[in-house]
């Protein structure tokens, strides 16, 4: 066999013959490259597709602006400092949002504080008027009126107003004619107007008013003064 049929020499490689299969003449033999040049082109036109790509700006999406960052940052801190106010002290939505404007939370995130802390129970108006109901007629001893007026003070919404007024139980009268007893024996010593006067005052202070506190101030006084039957 010739050593044009063997096969060709380029670059020490030997190249098998081409040999066309339906006849003609067999191409001719490409000129092959150097390995090591292949090489650098392949790796040089890789790079300059990367280079091109990694050539323009990278921008983050998610990197907020400085002005907003900062926003961010705040609203973060004074999302913390109201949650640690709220494992010492309940408050109310409104007593929330009151504290948040006041330490200069952009409004959207006052909305998304306040939302978030009461999905997860932080915030809760009808528990909170619960525990103030409680502390009206445990400690307070509290008409229906003064706790209506102690919630409303404390922002708890009209809503919970009314589910915590409704829940109460009806003895008003038991429990002024209580708190009267027990403030009518240092009135004793004024004449009778001024007794009840003053009496009827210091019911109405804790929300019992109208007929019923001038009903039980004069049922205390009589009482104190011995001209009264006290049942228990």
């Amino acid at each position: 066999m010739s050593s044009d049929m063997a096969g060709q020499d380029h670059g020490g490689e030997r190249l098998a013959p081409v040999v066309p299969l339906f006849g003609g003449a067999a191409p001719e033999t490409p000129v092959a490259r150097d390995a090591s040049m292949g090489a650098v082109d392949d790796a040089e036109r890789w790079h300059t597709t990367w280079r091109s790509a990694d050539s323009a700006p990278v921008e983050s999406v998610d990197s907020p602006g400085e002005d907003g960052g900062e926003r961010d940052d705040a609203a973060e801190r004074a999302e913390a400092r109201l949650t640690r106010a709220l494992a010492s002290r309940s408050l109310s939505e409104r007593e929330a949002r009151d504290r948040l404007r006041r330490e200069d939370v952009e409004p959207h995130d006052v909305d998304d504080i306040v939302d978030r802390l009461t999905r997860i129970g932080a915030l809760d108006d009808d528990r909170l008027a619960e525990q103030l109901v409680h502390a009206a007629l445990t400690r307070k001893n509290q008409g229906r009126r003064a706790i209506a007026q102690s919630l409303s003070k404390r922002g708890v919404s009209r809503e919970s107003i009314d589910v915590a007024l409704a829940e109460l139980p009806d003895d008003d009268h038991e429990r002024a004619l209580e708190f009267a007893r027990g403030k009518a024996p240092s009135l004793v010593r004024h004449d009778h107007d001024t007794a009840l006067r003053r009496l009827v005052g210091q019911l109405s202070r804790r929300g019992f008013g109208g007929s019923l506190a001038m009903t039980v101030a004069n049922q205390a006084l009589d009482e104190a003064r011995g001209g009264g039957v006290r049942f228990r």
